[in-house]
């Protein structure tokens, strides 16, 4: 588990021309699709811990998190679907979990957050929507937040 470090003065050299070969030689090997591909892996697993579905991390939830690696992972997948192969359907069906999840997680955050009544309470109705005359401009169009081409 533990691996060998240099000793501390050989982490301030510069690399010898050998070892700059060589990391040139690694990296001659390695694919974009590779680093992207190797990407999605952590992006999902960091986004299931956010979701809190991680065993004993639960309340470990973070939304923007959440959004942030869903949508990263949103964005990489495409460019790497086809080298992926038949793993390619495992992806999907993570990032959809997480969908799912992020949409239940806001579901439950945005009651709190309208001061909405604690679950098994009922919330009062919505005042009544004012009856309309044809030929008026609606409720989003009067408050001004339809908008209207040329209007």
């Amino acid at each position: 588990m533990s691996q060998q470090q240099p000793p501390p003065d050989d982490l301030d050299r510069e690399p010898t021309e050998e070892e700059l070969r060589a990391y040139g030689e690694r990296l001659r090997e390695i694919r974009v699709e590779d680093v992207i591909a190797g990407t999605l892996g952590p992006l999902l697993n960091v986004g299931t811990l956010r979701a809190g579905m991680v065993p004993g991390h639960e309340g470990e939830v973070d939304l923007v998190q959440l959004e942030k690696a869903i949508e990263a992972s949103r964005a990489l997948l495409p460019l790497v679907e086809r080298e992926l192969g038949p793993q390619a359907e495992g992806v999907r069906a993570a990032v959809s979990n997480l969908q799912i999840a992020y949409a239940k997680l806001a579901g439950q955050a945005a009651p709190a957050a309208e001061g909405a009544p604690p679950p098994g309470e009922q919330a009062p109705p919505p005042p009544p929507e004012p009856e309309m005359k044809p030929g008026e401009p609606g409720p989003a169009q009067r408050s001004g937040r339809l908008w209207i081409p040329g209007q």
